[in-house]
């Protein structure tokens, strides 16, 4: 298993490179943080989109904090779920200035604490921002980290833990931007393609294809 977790991660290294990439558009790590809870059930490209305008109009963490409801829920109502999603941008950003001084915590209890943050979204912050090891499961890590046989669970907290115990930790973070751009490139949920992946050799995907 050992050897063969290790040549998957050399392919995926020589395939898209070993940079940290973050696919959602921020400048600062409080802007990282909403751009990730607005990425839930909805695209990065068109988080980007919103968040063009929405980061100019809400440029401090106060004028979220002190943004009104169904103004917010106007203005990111195209990422779905704006209801839930401008009530905990709300709640997050008045923690972050009343709790922790207007920084982003670092450790995952306190980012969990967070209103609309879980695992993964704190995740993305501890990797992206503070580069901790750590291993965000999103639908593309989940799928295909079935299909290469490192992990037999749906729920993402499992997963995670399967993947820690597989993989080394100076992949953690390296291997879901990898697996991004695989999954959107070559491994898709719906037609998988099998025939030019590089990993169909050592692939445990019971309906893979040569």
């Amino acid at each position: 298993m050992k050897k063969r977790t290790k040549e998957i991660l050399k392919r995926l290294d020589e395939a898209y490179g070993t940079e940290y990439i973050c696919y959602l558009n921020h400048n600062t790590p409080w802007q990282l943080l909403i751009a990730v809870m607005l990425s839930a059930q909805c695209t990065d490209a068109r988080v980007n989109i919103v968040t063009k305008d929405l980061f100019v109009k809400y440029d401090t963490l106060e004028k979220f904090a002190e943004a009104d409801l169904e103004e917010l829920e106007e203005d990111i109502r195209s990422t779905g779920f704006y209801h839930n999603k401008a009530k905990n941008i709300i709640a997050c950003t008045r923690a972050l200035l009343e709790k922790h001084n207007g920084e982003v915590p670092r450790s995952l209890e306190e980012l969990t604490a967070l209103a609309g943050v879980g695992r993964k979204t704190a995740n993305v912050i501890r990797g992206n921002v503070y580069h901790d090891p750590s291993i965000v499961v999103d639908t593309h890590v989940k799928r295909i980290s079935k299909r290469l046989g490192f992990t037999e669970n749906d729920d993402p907290t499992k997963v995670e833990m399967d993947l820690m115990k597989v993989l080394p930790k100076d992949h953690w973070i390296l291997y879901n931007i990898q697996i991004i751009t695989f999954g959107r490139q070559i491994c898709s949920a719906r037609s998988p393609k099998c025939a030019e992946c590089f990993l169909s050799d050592i692939c445990t995907a019971a309906d893979r294809s040569s």
